[in-house]
């Protein structure tokens, strides 16, 4: 298998902490060279290591922003 290749250009948000340190974070990152694309999961404190996650254009994080101020929290 190959090797991802991937660049954070630009750190959005942390939404928590593991106590070992990993950061669930919302990032603007592209991927093997790619258009950056906005996503959402677990890293390693070095950002070297990374967990399952999701990536959203900026119109699906923008559907999501939608979705998530009607509902009743």
């Amino acid at each position: 298998m190959s090797d991802i290749k991937f660049e954070i250009k630009e750190k959005v948000g942390v939404l928590s902490e593991s106590p070992k340190g990993w950061k669930k974070e919302l990032n603007l990152v592209s991927w093997n060279d790619k258009e950056p694309k906005f996503d959402l999961r677990d890293w390693s404190p070095e950002h070297d290591k990374m967990g399952k996650g999701i990536t959203l254009s900026t119109d699906e994080l923008k559907e999501l922003k939608k979705i998530l101020e009607d509902m009743k929290l």
